[in-house]
């Protein structure tokens, strides 16, 4: 046997994973066709991720935490949710919770490089994490009694487990023969950072605007002018982004500021702009013989609800814990029922919401003119009704 676990994937979550389990008597395999180099200094990527409260507590515990600067986290204190052109929104305040924050926003480069240093320090203290860059998986195989993958170089590796975290189109989870309910929104968004002349006061926006999504995610500010900086999302056709990334600056900046219907007062491009297609992503199985989804590849979410990477740090939470009850009781790690408990536990904290981000999007991205009535209808009852707000901030607090 080669190894206890081989993952596949050294995204965050796939990282993620190797340092929750190393330390535990288990060798481990993390598998990622990117080169190290590119896993050492990852590229700024357009997106920031909102963490939730118990979200930024596992990074607190798995030592990814303090491998961020400070001022690069900034606190999410509220959600404002608009309609169209209306000066209405729907605040969910940081009230509502137990916290002064409903939770933090980091920079998807910033937490994908803390992972890896966080495992590059799993491996000085315990060696029990083999790491191979550069190689792609081109067979992934399972019994009864052990597991393995065979690399584009020809190398075969054997192991209890196999996890796939390469994410939400996994190779990997396919060549399992697993399937996947998957939704091509038919749009794509565009993610940059931008300073803006007037404050968000660290409030987030989901702005569903009549052909076009909106939101805001408030940034500290910027390093070197002080100005009030964001990230900006702008969701549309992909003609229509891909008009907007070649825009030249100038123009761009006076676009987005009129998107924004000059809310934001002027606004400034301060970072690269990348385009990513909208398609979420359900497996029909998280789990097989010898073989479980994590992170994107156990779900992929539209990120209207910022759950994406919520959701990969809550998988890595639940396989590490079936996975450590499972040595404790002297079982296979790659038992069957060991399996099938990781995959309730994950269904059950994911797949509801994932049906209901569905459904907001499919209400509130119509056009139609009974549709907008429904829209500010449905918004301005939900703002009333604060035992819905509450249970909405404690899902964006993850409490």
């Amino acid at each position: 046997m080669d190894a206890d676990i081989i993952i596949v994937g050294g995204g965050p979550a796939g990282l993620s994973l190797a340092k929750s389990l190393s330390g535990r008597q288990l060798q481990i395999v993390l598998i990622e066709q990117q080169a190290l180099a590119q896993l050492e200094a990852p590229g700024f990527d357009g997106r920031e991720i909102a963490l939730t409260q118990h979200s930024a507590a596992l990074m607190k515990e798995l030592g990814l935490w303090d491998l961020i600067a400070p001022q690069a986290i900034a606190p999410l204190r509220d959600a404002k949710v608009m309609d169209g052109p209306a000066l209405f929104s729907m605040v969910i305040g940081h009230e509502l919770g137990s916290r002064p924050e409903l939770g933090w926003l980091v920079s998807n480069h910033l937490i994908r490089q803390a992972a890896f240093q966080a495992v590059q320090q799993a491996i000085q203290a315990h060696q029990d994490i083999t790491l191979i860059t550069g190689e792609k998986v081109t067979e992934v195989r399972a019994d009864a009694d052990d597991a393995g993958v065979t690399l584009g170089d020809g190398r075969t590796l054997r192991a209890r487990l196999v996890i796939a975290a390469d994410s939400r189109f996994s190779t990997t989870r396919r060549a399992m023969g697993i399937s996947a309910q998957m939704h091509d929104f038919g749009k794509n968004m565009l993610v940059c950072c931008m300073t803006h002349d007037k404050p968000h006061d660290f409030a987030a926006w989901e702005w569903f605007g009549y052909g076009q999504t909106l939101a805001l995610l408030p940034m500290n500010p910027d390093p070197l002018t002080q100005a009030h900086r964001a990230s900006v999302v702008i969701t549309l056709s992909s003609r229509e982004i891909e008009r907007l990334v070649q825009l030249d600056e100038a123009a761009f900046n006076l676009e987005v500021a009129q998107r924004f219907s000059q809310r934001l007062g002027g606004m400034r491009l301060v970072s690269t702009r990348h385009s990513y297609p909208l398609v979420s992503v359900f497996p029909d199985r998280l789990v097989a013989t010898r073989f479980a989804c994590a992170g994107d590849a156990a779900v992929g979410m539209h990120p209207v609800t910022a759950h994406g990477f919520n959701f990969g740090l809550l998988s890595v939470e639940g396989l590490t814990r079936e996975i450590s009850l499972a040595q404790s009781a002297g079982t296979d790690i790659g038992a069957p029922a060991v399996l099938r408990r990781y995959e309730r536990g994950q269904k059950r904290a994911t797949l509801p919401l994932y049906w209901m981000t569905r459904l907001v999007i499919e209400i509130y991205t119509r056009d139609s003119t009974p549709a907008k009535l429904v829209r500010a209808a449905l918004l301005r009852l939900s703002d009333r009704m604060v035992p819905l707000k509450k249970s909405i901030a404690l899902s964006l607090s993850g409490m």
